[in-house]
């Protein structure tokens, strides 16, 4: 499991995640811009994609995702994504 142990090393190391996880073959990491939305027009991924980022979440940072609220405020892009992860390793709950 990857520490959380700033938010830059998490960026890094989720968008490593999110191209071997969810096999995107085009894309290489450092690619993937911080603030560009994760869903639709930026990275481009879909609502089945979503289900397998949760899972990711949970095996390479011990994140859990409470709702679909929860899951779409943090799901806005890598930037919003890492922020969630610090603040959740923070409180304690992993």
């Amino acid at each position: 499991m990857i520490q959380a142990t700033d938010e830059k090393t998490v960026r890094e190391a989720l968008k490593q995640a999110l191209v071997a996880d969810l096999h995107l073959q085009d894309l290489r990491p450092e690619d993937i811009d911080d603030e560009a939305p994760l869903f639709n027009e930026g990275l481009g991924l879909d609502s089945l994609d979503a289900v397998e980022l949760v899972v990711l979440l949970e095996k390479h940072f011990g994140v859990r995702i409470a709702d679909a609220e929860q899951g779409r405020q943090a799901f806005a892009s890598v930037a919003t994504l890492a922020r969630y992860i610090m603040e959740y390793s923070r409180s304690g709950k992993s």
